[in-house]
């Protein structure tokens, strides 16, 4: 039987808060009291294994250590694991709070990560541990509606023009025809066609999907060109896939089609530059 760890616990009109060393406490603790329902702070990573451990106290929210986000993105991984089971989840950047010590991530911990379930809460980037935990309970700062497009409107020109953020370009809408710059984050390969055409953006930026066989991820580039669309991707590398604030704020071009060129963008450029000469 693994060793019993004692979580400090604290407990306000709100909720309580179950604050380990490690998800590995987290499961003996369970079979020592019941914990449903209670947000679970725990100073191990937030990857899939440390969520499995921390899904057995069946907590209202999660919260882990980033510990530098690490291959393949290991570090918050677990972030999705608690996103397909309904679970609201955060990580907190390593560099705010020692591994291992539960009270000091507690204390002094600052959010780096957050699913979509803990964004309905109003949990973000930034926000310390404690206003987080406070946030989850009483849900004083979640929005009154969530956008599941996450749309965001970075800068609108005297045009009336704007630079859009959505996480799909099948999320983009009328009013963004022949008129908004559109940083979305899926691939751009043939199956978005399809969209390019029937929303027809002012121009757009993509990821590039790894590229892949046959430049698969960029071939979309190509097949707008003729139609007067202008288009670029980002490295995948350089920003993350299905969120399109990742592509704006983080991206580098990686390609460009001949309209997107004419315009002044260039492979290397900051998707942030490149947006705004797109804008034009």
């Amino acid at each position: 039987m693994a060793e019993l760890h004692i979580p400090d616990i604290i407990d306000n009109a709100a909720g309580r808060t179950l604050v380990f060393d490690s998800a590995t406490h987290v499961e003996a603790y369970v079979d020592h009291a019941p914990c449903s329902g209670d947000v679970v702070v725990a100073a191990s990573y937030a990857g899939v294994l440390c969520a499995r451990m921390v899904m057995s106290a069946k907590p209202k929210v999660a919260i882990g250590l980033d510990c530098g986000i690490g291959k393949d993105g290991a570090g918050v991984a677990g972030l999705w694991y608690y996103e397909a089971l309904g679970v609201p989840a955060a990580a907190v950047d390593s560099g705010t709070a020692e591994m291992g010590n539960g009270r000091d991530m507690y204390r002094c911990g600052v959010l780096s990560r957050v699913n979509d379930a803990a964004q309905r809460l109003g949990l973000a980037p930034g926000l310390t541990v404690q206003e987080a935990v406070a946030a989850a309970l009483t849900g004083d700062r979640a929005p009154a509606e969530f956008d599941p497009a996450r749309r965001l409107v970075i800068h609108t020109a005297e045009t009336g023009r704007s630079i859009v953020c959505t996480d799909s370009i099948a999320f983009a809408l009328p009013e963004d025809r022949e008129r908004n710059v559109l940083c979305t984050a899926g691939h751009t390969g043939r199956s978005v066609v399809d969209y390019f055409r029937r929303f027809r953006p002012w121009a757009f930026i993509c990821s590039d999907g790894g590229i892949g066989k046959n430049d698969s991820g960029i071939s979309a580039l190509q097949d707008v060109d003729a139609d007067g669309i202008a288009g670029a991707s980002v490295d995948a590398m350089t920003a993350r896939m299905g969120d399109g604030q990742s592509t704006y704020f983080d991206g580098v071009i990686s390609a460009a089609n001949e309209t997107a060129k004419a315009k002044g963008v260039r492979v290397g450029q900051s998707a942030r530059e490149a947006a705004f000469l797109l804008l034009g």
